[in-house]
C-alpha cells in the first residue's frame, strides 16, 4: 500500500502533462547519470570499452527510457518504458557493486552511489506499480 501512495506523489495523471522534467524520479535518474560519469572517469583505461561503458550505458538507459516513456501516447506504453528504466537502474546497481569488488571505487563513493541507485529503483517500481493499478 505504501508504494502506491509514494507512486501517486511521483506521478498523478490529472495533474501532469507527462513532461519528464516534472518527475522527481527523472531528476534522480538525471543526477545519477552525471554522478556515474564522474565516478567512472577514474576507471582504468582498459575498462573504457568494458565496465565503464556498460555502467554509463545502463544509467543513461534508465534516464532516457523515462524521457521516451513520457513522450508516448498511451499509459501502457509509458508503463512499459518505466519497466525498462527499472531494469536499467537495477543493472546499474549491480555494475557499481562489481566496480567496488574490482577496486575501481572507494567504499564511501560506492555506498553513496548505491543508496541513490536503490532510491531510483524503488521510485521506478512505485511508479510502475501505480501505472499498472490505473490500467
Amino acid at each position: 500500500m505504501r508504494s502506491i501512495t509514494v507512486a501517486r506523489r511521483l506521478y498523478t495523471p490529472a495533474a501532469m502533462s507527462r513532461d519528464h522534467r516534472k518527475l522527481r524520479v527523472f531528476d534522480l535518474a538525471d543526477d545519477l547519470v552525471l554522478e556515474v560519469y564522474r565516478i567512472t572517469g577514474s576507471f582504468p583505461l582498459e575498462e573504457r570499452y568494458g565496465l565503464q561503458a556498460q555502467l554509463r550505458r545502463a544509467i543513461l538507459s534508465a534516464a532516457t527510457n523515462i524521457v521516451e516513456g513520457c513522450a508516448r501516447k498511451t499509459e501502457k506504453d509509458f508503463a512499459n518504458f518505466i519497466n525498462v528504466a527499472t531494469g536499467s537502474a537495477a543493472e546499474s546497481r549491480y555494475l557499481v557493486d562489481v566496480s567496488i569488488r574490482l577496486g575501481f571505487l572507494t567504499v564511501a563513493r560506492h555506498q553513496a552511489t548505491l543508496e541513490r541507485l536503490d532510491q531510483l529503483v524503488a521510485q521506478l517500481k512505485a511508479l510502475g506499480n501505480s501505472l499498472e493499478h490505473q490500467s
